[in-house]
């Protein structure tokens, strides 16, 4: 069963996406050579602590941090600690706030200093296809139209999509049904409702779309060691179309 938002609901859950994107804002400008993956960790907590919410993520079955910081390889849930970000690293941080029982979800990904132009392309072409997505997520399309304008349009820049993690819907808990894929048909799974909240969170790789879980049994790396970038937004499927609550 996939949860219908009240009005009153949707503008709760825009508050809590306003409050994450301008922690978000506030914590990429950090983002350097030079910095750990732990000062990212540290900055994120003390913003969402001032802004009177809690961190989705930390002891979300037993995740240790507030942020997810994922460098070059690292696809999704990377433990920020002492790595010491470098001169053409790409860098995914993902960000979760519960704010007064609703929450919200986004990432990003960061070119620092000069990078290879494939892991750019890499970053924009990610990005993009999260606005094709989002664009799907529209009352009366089929839940997987927004999978497939993922797919679609990121395998045909020659780029590869994450098969073994995907979006949520998101509302008064962090995962609620739908799972998103970033892949399929259209046309099939659920009819979008207006009310629908759902976290859509494309992960590409630049080689191939297999992936595999390092020994903390958390952080998912490519299993061909290419680059990944992850780009998500928290949108609300409404009667005039979708509206990203994380802006």
């Amino acid at each position: 069963m996939i949860p219908l938002k009240s009005q009153k609901e949707i503008q709760m859950l825009k508050r809590s996406g306003e409050i994450l994107a301008s922690v978000m804002q506030k914590v990429q400008k950090i983002v350097r050579p030079g910095i750990t993956t732990m000062d990212i960790d540290t900055l994120s907590a003390e913003l969402i602590f001032k802004k009177k919410a809690q961190a989705a993520f930390k002891g979300y079955k037993g995740f240790p941090a507030t942020a997810c910081v994922s460098v070059n390889e690292e696809i999704v849930h990377g433990i920020p600690g002492p790595r010491v970000i470098l001169e053409g690293d790409i860098v995914s941080i993902d960000l979760g706030i519960n704010y007064q029982g609703y929450f919200s979800d986004m990432a990003v990904t960061l070119p620092v200093g000069k990078v290879d132009v494939r892991r750019l392309k890499l970053i924009e072409v990610a990005k993009q296809s999260l606005a094709l997505g989002i664009k799907q997520a529209c009352a009366g399309n089929h839940l997987t139209d927004i999978s497939h304008s993922i797919q679609s349009f990121v395998e045909g820049q020659g780029f590869s999509v994450v098969r073994q993690f995907v979006g949520h819907g998101i509302g008064s808990a962090l995962h609620e049904e739908p799972e998103i894929p970033n892949f399929g048909e259209p046309g099939a799974g659920p009819l979008l409702k207006s009310g629908m909240v759902l976290a859509i969170e494309p992960m590409i790789n630049l080689g191939g779309w297999e992936s595999t879980i390092t020994e903390n049994g958390w952080t998912a790396v490519t299993k061909d060691g290419s680059a990944s970038a992850h780009f998500e937004h928290t949108v609300a499927v409404t009667d005039q179309g979708p509206v990203i609550l994380t802006k």
